[in-house]
């Protein structure tokens, strides 16, 4: 674990002491939970705007065999 100094404003530094008794949880453990889920949350936007930019990629080209014909003759390959 590598040790980081932030700062926070009081108000939050006060919720942050107020959520750490109730919970029984340390401030730096409430930290990186916050930071974990934040991370979390923002690669998965990431991974879905990715995602979202690819979609249709394909759709429009000539060049490109005709898949659902190469599936089905797969398909009959493997059944025999």
């Amino acid at each position: 674990m590598v040790r980081t100094q932030i700062y926070l404003a009081e108000k939050e530094r006060a919720a942050l002491s107020r959520l750490a008794a109730r919970s029984g949880k340390k401030q730096s453990e409430l930290i990186r939970q916050a930071v974990d889920e934040f991370v979390a949350r923002f690669e998965e936007e990431h991974r879905q705007a990715v995602l979202s930019r690819a979609a249709g990629l394909w759709k429009r080209r000539k060049d490109l065999p005709d898949f659902a014909k190469l599936r089905r003759e797969w398909d009959r390959g493997a059944a025999t």
